[in-house]
């Protein structure tokens, strides 16, 4: 065996024995995908990989993602070797209270993990969203001679991760797209959780990739570093479709009695099988977490070499600036994550309007205000942007340039190719969320997305992942409640809005009118530490007069008191939201026309309202004030802690129903004089 072969084997099981010794100190975790993996690792990491330790957020670096999330100390290894700020104290603390390395990679505590990953498929997809914005920004920003957006994404995935139906949805549309510049290493080793893959996988995975578009290849060792290699070269030359790499490898590999098992899988190996497997391997069997000096000096050129590769292309970005100030301007200040200079200046008004406008209209006039202000504003819907009314007017279909328009139906107007704007992502809700993840952790792009309210559920997993992330997306989410009518129950949102409520730091507004439409926006675009979804109905609402209401600037709070039919203390408290707000309005007039003190209370936002001082929230909903009534075409779970064990909430108790809104509110009850007699009955009842 060569010096370099050596070497390279002892790199190689430097980073399998600081897996398992790690995941067997914690007694937690799976061993068997980092020591399967980790030569194909080695290969992308030593040989291909463009990135800079020093410097885990430089716009220009490769994307790696460990979309097999739960063989985590693949990625912790890979960090602490090559330099990052990922110190061995982290990786001998693996999965402890207070560590830098959790059981699943999480991109908000660990310098060097792009995206979170954990649940199977998401990263993968998300991966997809990383390759669209580096296609999107290259194409927005690049010039001939002047090239400041280059880079790859990478991934490794699972057997799991490609069962998962959202990679599939994900890969679709990432094949059609062409985006060429996303390259995922297949960690094929036959093995789940629970048995061997030929128990419910037994399609030929490279045979659905090609299906999707994708340059597929296979590599029949998983340990042929230089097989591996020439697999990525060629990966990497293939600009016009995405690659997928099938590497065919051995979980658990060097564990003599477990290796090629699921034992290997979900289980440290213990501590008999963690010393045979380094006898096997020709390790140390002491001491634990060994890092030979030669391999620790290896891996650190990854140092000095991102550092030179990053000075390099500052000084392509000095050159560009110099040529083009203003779109090296506008590249500097996307990439720092900053919204221009007034781009809120010119947002609409809306007069009042008692026939009303539907929220999901006023949002559109608010997305074209917008789009012209803020060009990293992008995304789209899952199919339905004439009904969410989510598109960007004039600012093109993002698509592959390689395609034709010629024909396609659809167009919004503007340019075909990867340097515009609406993204189509087809009837694919689930990867919609995901990949807008990956939109958002690239940089430079604020995503939002579009579906209806009731569709939310397919997203559920990724808008979780993104509110743990801490990542800016907007979700459009429209047809609010039975208001949409005749489609039916299949489609009327009943418990949505309380799941989405239930998700720590997503911010959901439900605005009222169209004038709380505008403030739901500027509010998604100023939260810059997590999601917002902004719930929008299909049927028109009143537009509030706003010289007899508060102005609805006070969205900003989450709640506010929107009027009051006099300045001493009310007798009764109405809370309304979204399109029942104008119900709360109304019957609070009726009420102060019979000589009821009442106030009606707008609250768009929970998670807003909640996050005020105690001061502001009690002079809204003064704890002395039992008699509250809250008003919502939902399911009355959760209600409680704004109307109190005392209070009533009219609301929905079964999923609804075909027929036109009007008829569907009065129906089940959700009317002015419902909402009037139940304050009255609050009232005899002190």
């Amino acid at each position: 065996m060569s010096d370099q072969a050596t070497r390279d084997q002892k790199c190689i099981n430097t980073i399998r024995f600081l897996a398992a010794d790690a995941i067997q100190k914690a007694n937690s975790g799976h061993p068997g995908m980092p020591m399967g993996a980790a030569a194909m690792a080695y290969v992308l990491w030593t040989q291909h990989l463009k990135h800079n330790p020093s410097d885990p957020t430089w716009p220009d670096r490769d994307r790696f993602i460990l979309s097999a999330g739960h063989g985590s100390m693949l990625l912790y290894a890979l960090l602490h070797l090559t330099g990052y700020e990922l110190p061995l104290s982290e990786l001998q603390s693996f999965r402890q209270w207070g560590s830098k390395t959790a059981g699943h990679p999480e991109s908000h505590i660990t310098p060097g993990v792009e995206v979170t990953t954990g649940p199977l498929g998401q990263g993968i997809s998300n991966a997809v969203g990383m390759a669209l914005a580096e296609a999107h920004l290259a194409a927005r920003f690049n010039r001939p001679n002047h090239t400041i957006v280059d880079h790859f994404t990478y991934v490794i995935a699972s057997d799991g991760d490609l069962m998962e139906g959202v990679a599939s949805e994900a890969c679709s549309l990432a094949g059609s797209l062409a985006l060429g510049k996303l390259i995922v290493l297949f960690d094929d080793n036959h093995i789940s959780l629970a048995g061997s893959t030929a128990l419910t996988f037994t399609e030929d995975v490279g045979k659905r990739f090609q299906a999707y578009g994708w340059h597929v290849q296979r590599v029949d060792d998983g340990n042929d570093l230089a097989a591996i290699d020439a697999a990525l070269n060629a990966a990497r030359e293939e600009s016009s479709r995405p690659s997928l790499i099938c590497v065919r490898t051995i979980i658990g590999y060097g564990a003599p009695n477990k290796q090629g098992t699921f034992a290997t899988h979900g289980s440290p190996l213990g501590q008999d099988e963690l010393l045979a497997a380094k006898k096997t391997l020709g390790w140390p069997t002491e001491p634990e977490f060994l890092i030979p000096e030669d391999v620790l000096e290896h891996f650190r050129r990854s140092l000095m070499e991102g550092k030179t590769r990053e000075a390099e292309w500052e000084a392509a970005l000095s050159r560009y600036a110099h040529v083009f100030p203003e779109p090296a301007a506008e590249f500097r200040r996307r990439m720092s994550d900053k919204l221009p200079i007034g781009w809120d200046a010119d947002l609409p008004t809306f007069q009042p309007d008692s026939k009303g406008i539907a929220t999901r209209k006023a949002s559109e006039t608010v997305l074209q205000a917008l789009a012209p202000k803020i060009p990293e504003l992008m995304g789209g819907s899952a199919d339905l942007n004439p009904s969410t009314f989510s598109w960007l007017k004039g600012f093109g279909d993002f698509q592959s340039p390689k395609t034709s328009p010629e024909g396609v139906q659809g167009l919004v107007g503007g340019g075909w190719g990867y340097g515009e704007r609406n993204v189509h992502f087809g009837v694919r809700e689930h990867a919609m969320g995901a990949i807008s993840v990956g939109m958002a952790r690239h940089g430079g792009i604020i995503p939002y997305t579009a579906t209806f309210l009731v569709f939310s559920d397919y997203m559920r997993p990724p808008i979780r992942l993104a509110a743990l992330s801490r990542i800016r997306i907007i979700y459009i989410f429209t047809h609010d409640s039975i208001g949409l009518g005749e489609d039916g129950p299949t489609h009327q949102p009943i418990e949505q809005m309380m799941n989405l409520r239930a998700v720590p730091n997503l911010t959901v507004i439900r605005p009222a009118d169209a004038a709380e439409t505008v403030e739901a926006w500027r509010m998604a675009l100023l939260k810059t530490d997590g999601p917002t979804a902004i719930i929008f109905s299909r049927q028109g609402v009143p537009v509030l007069d706003r010289t007899e209401c508060q102005h609805a600037e006070a969205l900003q709070r989450g709640g506010y008191v929107l009027w009051e039919s006099a300045t001493d203390i009310p007798e009764v408290i109405l809370i309304g939201t979204g399109s029942e707000t104008h119900i709360a309005l109304e019957a609070g007039k009726r009420l102060a026309a019979e000589g009821i003190a009442a106030r009606i209370v707008s609250l768009p936002s929970w998670e807003l309202f909640d996050r005020q001082p105690t001061e502001y929230r009690d002079s809204v909903l003064p704890p002395g004030i039992k008699a509250r009534v809250a008003v919502e075409a939902g399911i009355k779970l959760g209600w409680e802690h704004y109307v109190g064990l005392k209070g009533t909430v009219i609301g929905m108790d079964s999923f609804g129903a075909s027929a036109p809104a009007s008829v569907l509110y009065e129906k089940f009850g959700i009317a002015t004089e419902h909402v009037a007699q139940a304050a009255k009955e609050l009232l005899k009842a002190k």
